[in-house]
């Protein structure tokens, strides 16, 4: 039993931590960025359905005046995959202009997305766009960075695609956890760069 409980504590920490900070679409608040972390391509190069539906959402935000930048972040290790990118012309083909978008190549995980978007971009208020099973974990870090964040969950219908990653999500509270408690750097942690100040300065 003791055991139980103690797995279950760091997924109890993110609840506890994130509670009512956590909003969907019709609610969000309004932020200067929002943040949207990758969730892999297709074969073709594409989005995958969960990261299309991140974008959408991002999107809504950005034509419903409640965010001036967006910053995709995400995995750019190899040359043949390159998940900012994708993302970023995802945005343009719906109508959010290029010059509002600011891409992390360096996105390789959560924390590193998190970390390296305020340290980085000096990102210090945003609105985050995740899956519901994985918001709370990207607002915990978000914050645990320095970061004063809102998270837009993005609902997905039920499937075993959807279970595995919410059980996922169990240990990914463990890591968050250590992570959130002992502040490590991004694993790239980069020049700072002053394109999302532009952009802010600009609009």
């Amino acid at each position: 039993m003791a055991l139980l409980v103690l797995a279950l504590l760091p997924s109890a920490w993110l609840h506890v931590t994130t509670d009512g900070r956590v909003r969907d679409l019709a609610d969000a608040p309004a932020a200067p960025v929002t943040v949207v972390f990758g969730a892999g391509l297709r074969p073709d190069g594409e989005p995958t359905q969960w990261l299309a539906n991140r974008l959408d959402t991002a999107a809504e935000l950005f034509h419903s005046g409640r965010t001036r930048a967006i910053l995709v972040t995400g995995d750019n290790s190899t040359e043949d995959y390159n998940e900012p990118d994708s993302m970023r012309q995802y945005l343009i083909d719906r109508d959010v202009p290029g010059d509002r978008i600011v891409a992390d190549y360096a996105g390789f995980n959560t924390w590193n997305s998190c970390a390296r978007a305020r340290s980085v971009f000096g990102v210090t208020e945003a609105l985050l766009v995740s899956q519901e099973f994985h918001i709370r974990r990207a607002l915990a870090l978000c914050e645990a960075a320095g970061i004063d964040a809102w998270g837009v969950g993005v609902p997905e219908r039920m499937s075993g695609v959807w279970l595995f990653s919410g059980v996922r999500e169990m240990a990914g509270a463990v890591t968050a956890a250590y992570q959130a408690a002992f502040d490590p750097a991004p694993e790239f942690a980069g020049p700072r760069e002053g394109a999302l100040d532009e952009i802010l300065a600009e609009h």
